[in-house]
């Protein structure tokens, strides 16, 4: 959905030859509006990692929370969860500056013209090795950090605690 809305808002600025301000402002307000949900949610009952990461469909959930009952580290645990929520909305926060920053640097020339839409091709072909990849290194790390804090305070291994 959210991919769909960021097409029309580019072909948009093309077609009313906004200025590209408008892009680069376009190219971080989605990522930066995920980063801020995710954030926000760290303050809620269910924060979205466990919706994303620490979720029943990738892992035995109920086996992990008995065995950090069992050790005493639940409260424990829920601090780390919200440490790798903070650590997942950093991802998306890390891609909406340099969303923004590449676009302003990239797309110069007016909206709407040949120039334009060959800068947004090689904006999209330099955003995966400059964006794409080091905010999956981010959610990698997130998910390391998770898997060794179920390790530590659980005592279980990760294919023990995956769902079977």
């Amino acid at each position: 959905m959210l991919g769909l809305v960021s097409v029309l808002l580019t072909g948009g600025i093309g077609l009313l030859q906004l200025d590209t301000q408008w892009l680069a402002v376009k190219e971080a307000a989605i990522p930066g509006l995920i980063g801020l949900a995710v954030a926000i949610s760290a303050y809620t009952r269910n924060p979205l990692v466990r919706v994303i990461l620490f979720s029943p469909a990738l892992m035995d959930v109920e086996r992990i929370k008995q065995a950090l009952d069992e050790r005493g580290n639940l409260a424990i645990f829920e601090v780390r969860l919200k440490t790798t929520t903070w650590m997942l909305a950093g991802s998306f926060f890390f891609s909406a500056v340099m969303n923004y920053i590449l676009a302003t640097w990239i797309v110069t020339s007016p909206s709407g013209t040949t120039a334009f839409n060959e800068e947004l091709g090689r904006l999209t072909l330099l955003s995966y090795p400059m964006i794409a990849l080091p905010s999956m290194l981010i959610m990698a790390a997130a998910l390391y950090y998770l898997v060794r804090t179920i390790h530590t305070l659980a005592g279980l291994k990760l294919t023990d605690a995956l769902k079977h």
